[in-house]
């Protein structure tokens, strides 16, 4: 064993801190009696090569356990075992014989904790608890990993935080967009990977990545089977978090200590330099060390009873995420943990958003209990090392808890359910869902016009990773799960899909006919609908799971990105980036105000009139599967002093046909098509510049199933 110096040290800075003198160490544990600090050679050592052992009077202040250690250095492993009362019934657990993460580690070596418990028996509610018992190998477990911030060079690189109002954002599983052979990178499946990528999400003209969990999570945690072939299952999505400060160390392509933060730092650097900001996927709302029955690794052995929910009877969990346990949010040392694991990622990792998982949960009290204005979200919302911040939630948790359009806290978005079912309905053809599309194009406005909340809160989305893709919303009736290993009952049975006659993949011409038009009207009712719209990687080229609407567990080429379709779709990919660039060049599209509320509108009248087929005011009551409206983009001015266009939109759903009466233009316009979706592959949406004058100026045919765009040009001579 090697002998290392124990100095007295700070409490501030939790974590593994490097200093002129030597690394910090500071771990929050109120009611520990003893903890070591054990140190590793190599990330496959099953002992430690030295430990050290905080003396309770040089090495605490309050319930902060603190040393220097001269000895250590970036890229040292370490791990803690602490020692303290066992007593579920008080909501206590602590377990000496345990090796424990770091929670403020902000790297971990290569290792499975999954894989380390299965090697050894672990304790349960109904198990005896013996005091003495033999400590677990280290062999499996991961190390955390010490991390000097300074040494990486950014060249000035900052978060971009582009405007809410102005961001499309993509959302994407970062080792599946390029895990499969067909995405012809060099780094598959790493952040590295990713980066040579960066190319075909520039052209595509997304602003934002938005990434589930990279924070570290163990996939090993999944011990299901795939039923068809027998092979193991995993935990692909990562909402089961381990490390809140630590990128995920199996996405990198160099594994040494300290590696993947590098590479993630790079890879975030690049997307900034090609005007791309990243948005981080979190998990706050609980942990994968599971409940009375899970494992025992980090935040029960430090202090149980304040990082998590317990009922009445402690040695019980409560669980209000559906995954075993529920973070104690809203606890004052867990709320500043929780704002501590933010910062650092945007002040040290450069990241421009979150989106918080099942963010309810952020605001129940320490009892479980909603509050109507919880410490946390309010806390986030005024942090002013946040202040610049993409805030976004997913407004609802699996306790019950839903708020939205009423997530407290301020200036936060949230992810609109509302948007994605109305409009999933209409466009499939269901009777008297016009008004209900009508009020999610417009900017959700029944749901987000209070509080001071602006359209740009609302992130629209039709598809998600939760879910049937694009291409399976329009090729399937039913989810097809069964490669999950859990008899079909998982994911959603509400999807309003259809497969327009044939389950599945076909080869029937005028059904695939069908099914690429009907993705071309949503991506259409997204990229131009009031409010922040989110695609969901691969939609663009027709990205399938062969019906699977919940991919969790399908870490290969189920929910990889088969990069042979972004080929085969090539016309789509343009559609969608066409589509993108149509977007940006109206403004009156990325409106940062209601319909109803500008100075604009206050002095040159209405900016937008709903019309029926006929060109008459409809009669809400009876209209059905049709949509038409005009915006009076002429009356929005544009940043550079100049004003928008004047826009018509008609949606047509039904079975037939339809003769739409135009609206009649003044001041020499003439109507020019834009995009009808009904027109062959490469001619439904047209360039800027390249509009079609219509020949009839007061008659449009708007076919069965199309989405058609006009805009106000001058007359050509």
């Amino acid at each position: 064993m090697k002998t290392f110096t124990v100095l007295k040290g700070k409490p501030l800075s939790q974590g593994a801190v490097i200093t002129s003198n030597g690394v910090n160490f500071s771990i929050f544990s109120k009611d520990a009696t003893r903890v070591v600090l054990c140190f590793f050679e190599n990330a496959n050592d099953g002992a430690p090569c030295a430990t050290v052992e905080f003396d309770p009077v040089q090495n605490k202040t309050g319930d902060i356990w603190h040393a220097l250690i001269p000895e250590a250095r970036a890229g040292t492993l370490y791990l803690y075992r602490i020692d303290g009362p066992y007593n579920p019934e008080k909501g206590l657990r602590f377990d000496f014989g345990r090796y424990l993460l770091d929670p403020f580690a902000k790297c971990f070596s290569e290792g499975s904790v999954y894989k380390s418990f299965a090697a050894s028996p672990t304790r349960d509610i109904d198990t005896i608890f013996i005091k003495d018992r033999k400590i677990q190998s280290a062999e499996l477990f991961p190390k955390c990993v010490v991390i000097d911030d300074d040494e990486f060079d950014w060249e000035g690189d900052r978060p971009l935080n582009i405007p809410l109002e102005k961001s499309i954002i993509y959302e994407t599983h970062l080792k599946g967009f390029t895990a499969s052979p067909t995405s012809s990178v060099k780094a598959a499946g790493t952040y590295k990977g990713f980066t040579e990528k960066i190319p075909y999400l520039k052209s595509l003209g997304i602003t934002s990545v938005e990434f589930l969990p990279i924070q570290e999570f163990d996939e090993n945690e999944n011990a299901n089977t795939n039923p068809k072939n027998g092979a193991r299952l995993a935990n692909y999505w990562g909402y089961s978090t381990i490390g809140f400060f630590a990128p995920k160390t199996t996405y990198s392509s160099a594994r040494a200590p300290g590696e993947p933060v590098r590479e993630f730092k790079q890879m975030v650097k690049d997307l900034h330099a090609a005007g791309i900001e990243v948005i981080l996927d979190v998990v706050y709302n609980h942990t994968s060390e599971g409940n009375e029955r899970g494992y025992t690794f980090e935040f029960k052995g430090i202090q149980n009873n304040q990082y998590y929910m317990l009922p009445g009877d402690k040695k019980y969990y409560m669980n209000f995420s559906c995954c075993g346990n529920t973070f104690n949010c809203n606890q004052p040392n867990v709320m500043l943990f929780i704002l501590q694991s933010l910062r650092y990622w945007v002040q040290e990792m450069h990241v421009d958003g979150f989106r918080f998982d099942l963010a309810s949960i952020l605001c129940r009290g320490q009892n479980g209990e909603l509050l109507s204005f919880p410490p946390l979200t309010n806390l986030i919302s005024v942090d002013p090392i946040l202040s610049k911040t993409k805030i976004i939630a997913e407004p609802w948790d699996a306790g019950g808890g839903y708020h939205m359009g009423f997530f407290p806290g301020g200036r936060w978005s949230e992810w609109n359910d509302r948007f994605r079912d109305d409009i999933r309905r209409f466009i499939r053809g269901d009777g008297n869902t016009s008004t209900g599309a009508a009020t999610r194009l417009a900017g959700s406005s029944d749901i987000f016009f209070h509080n001071g909340k602006r359209p740009f809160n609302s992130i629209n989305y039709i598809t998600c990773h939760d879910g049937f893709t694009l291409n399976d919303l329009v090729s399937y009736n039913q989810k097809h799960n069964e490669e999950n290993g859990e008899e079909n009952r998982d994911g959603s049975d509400g999807n309003n899909s259809y497969n327009h006659g044939f389950e599945g993949e076909c080869t029937n011409v005028k059904i695939e006919a069908l099914r690429s038009r009907q993705i071309k009207n949503f991506l259409t009712a997204l990229l131009t609908a009031v409010g922040t719209p989110m695609i969901l990687g691969g939609d663009e080229f027709r990205r399938t799971q062969r019906g699977n609407n919940n991919a969790y567990c399908q870490d290969n080429e189920l929910a990889w990105f088969d990069w042979t379709f972004a080929q085969k779709n090539k016309s789509l990919v343009e559609f969608t980036s066409r589509l993108i660039k149509f977007r940006k060049a109206h403004p009156c599209l990325s409106r940062t105000e209601f319909f109803g509320e500008s100075e604009s509108e206050k002095r040159n009248g209405v900016e937008v009139i709903w019309y029926d087929y006929d060109g008459r005011i409809p009669d809400w009551s009876k209209l059905s599967r049709f949509l038409a409206y005009e915006i009076y983009g002429s009356r929005f001015q544009k940043s550079d002093g100049g004003f928008d266009s004047d826009l018509y939109f008609a949606i047509n759903t039904d079975a037939h046909d339809m003769n739409l009466i135009l609206p009649s233009l003044a001041d020499g316009k003439v109507w020019a098509r834009v995009l009808d979706t009904s027109f062959p592959e490469g001619e439904e949406i047209l360039e800027a510049g390249k509009e079609e004058i219509l020949c009839a100026q007061n008659r449009y045919v708007i076919p069965a199933k199309s989405y058609v765009i006009l805009m106000a040009i001058d007359k050509r001579p």
